[in-house]
């Protein structure tokens, strides 16, 4: 067989990639379950960019599928086994403080901007068209070749779900939804909420009663944003100055003002991933500790404590008696990704925990009860992912090697991850790319982009892994 320059073969369908590309990301797939129905069953934007890839699938001549509103497929080739590539078109909330539209797909500086442009709707169209570049040089397949598109892969993997209730489970596939080389394993995650007990024994003098505080969208991500309301007693010009003296400390912006008798007060931080609390600073987690130091009513202050003592400053569970790490997949992280407070309901906080793959899950959350009802608070909301790992020696990762190593000239190193990826769906799967070394993660934040010029070289790599794994 004639010898394939695949980065030939991705530049030559560069402009229609990156047309391609930029028309999904200017779909705002967000959750939306208030406005579902039963065509479009988590709201109308996901279901148009499910809508879209098939609709660009049957167009090129794949065979296409919608399962259940929920997913779908693109597929071409032959024979009994499927190499799945597992995709979602989902995207996070935007959040705040973009450069520009984050639906806007603008091209600048070799970039395109974009929510979701690195997670996941760059990497899908790259992987999108390395099909079509192995489709389109007719090369004989003894597999079938099959993209699935996920639409709840930022929530609860509801897609998937019903997706292999009713689909053939690929032999093997990989996940262009993280890192290169390749990610062999990946952490467990478990979400959950932390529920105050919203009795108290009876109410001390308090110069401020906090009326309510929020902060936060989803477990998965570092809140940029918190807010809260206070009635205060006496000395409101003592609690801004304060404030103020905070945000100066710990280098934060936000402000005050007072809305009918109330004090709000609002705080900034930087989102990031979940996976990694550190890389970002938790608006929450700040305001938990600023308004705990001061002089609030107690049930308020034993929620706001309980906050600022165990999870502010720490992600990594020491103060709950649950820090676990292992050689595989590192440290056990806690991402506090949702806080919520009122007068009349008391606290919650949804927590995101990524564990190693060698954790005593039950051990684990044994522990974490335990501390947790010394400070009168409980479990609630329960859900869990198990951790995944694949032989180094398994087909897969040893034809993915070679054809990493072959397109880039670099080793192929194995990597663990503590974020979730599609790959978990397979016995057999790993997640390969689309993030290069030494390229900085700005999946979840502000002004998330991919480099074109990374893209068309992962179509190259995904075109030949292709071939490799399916001839």
């Amino acid at each position: 067989m004639e010898q394939i320059h695949w980065n030939d073969e991705a530049a030559k369908r560069k402009e229609a990639l990156i047309k391609d590309a930029q028309e999904l990301l200017r779909i705002k797939s967000v959750l939306d379950e208030e406005n579902a129905t039963a065509e479009a069953p988590l709201g109308e934007g996901v279901k148009k960019a499910l809508d879209h890839m098939l609709e660009l699938g049957k167009k090129d001549g794949f065979t296409v599928k919608n399962v259940g509103n929920l997913a779908g497929h693109i597929e071409f080739g032959e024979g009994e086994e499927i190499v799945g590539i597992l995709c979602h078109v989902d995207v996070v909330p935007e959040g705040d403080g973009w450069s520009s539209d984050p639906y806007g797909a603008e091209i600048r500086d070799g970039k395109i901007f974009a929510r979701g442009a690195i997670d996941d709707k760059g990497p899908t169209m790259a992987a999108y068209y390395a099909m079509k570049m192995v489709k389109e040089l007719g090369v004989p397949l003894k597999k079938r070749v099959r993209m699935i598109l996920g639409t709840d892969e930022e929530s609860n993997w509801r897609c998937v779900d019903h997706y292999f209730k009713h689909e053939e489970m690929p032999k093997m596939g990989f996940a262009p939804d993280a890192d290169f080389p390749i990610i062999y394993a990946e952490k467990g995650i478990a979400d959950f909420d932390l529920v105050q007990n919203a009795e108290v024994s009876g109410e001390t003098r308090h110069d401020a009663k906090v009326i309510e505080f929020s902060s936060g969208r989803r477990y998965n991500m570092v809140p940029d944003f918190a807010t809260a309301a206070l009635e205060v007693v006496e000395g409101q010009t003592e609690l801004v100055q304060k404030f103020e003296e905070y945000k100066k400390e710990f280098a934060l912006e936000g402000k005050c003002h007072v809305d009918r008798g109330v004090l709000v007060i609002e705080l900034e931080g930087i989102s990031a991933h979940g996976m990694e609390p550190d890389n970002g600073k938790n608006a929450g987690l700040y305001m938990a500790a600023f308004l705990s130091g001061l002089n609030i009513d107690e049930k308020a202050k034993n929620y706001f404590k309980f906050v600022a003592e165990n999870l502010n400053g720490d992600s990594r569970g020491r103060t709950f008696g649950i820090a676990y790490s292992d050689e595989i997949t590192g440290d056990l992280t806690i991402n506090t990704g949702i806080l919520s407070y009122s007068a009349e309901n008391g606290g919650r906080l949804g927590l995101n925990m990524r564990y190693p793959v060698t954790t005593d899950l039950d051990k684990t959350m044994e522990s974490l009860k335990e501390a947790i009802g010394k400070n009168r608070f409980k479990v609630e909301n329960f859900s869990n992912s198990n951790p995944h790992h694949v032989d180094e020696d398994d087909f897969l990762i040893r034809t993915l090697k070679k054809v990493y190593e072959e397109q880039t000239g670099e080793k192929a190193e194995l990597l663990s991850i503590g974020g979730g990826t599609y790959a978990r769906s397979l016995k057999s799967g790993v997640a390969f790319g689309p993030l290069f070394p030494g390229r900085p993660d700005i999946a979840h934040q502000k002004d998330e982009y991919i480099i074109i010029e990374d893209m068309l070289k992962a179509t190259a790599i995904y075109g030949q892994a292709i071939l490799e794994l399916a001839r």
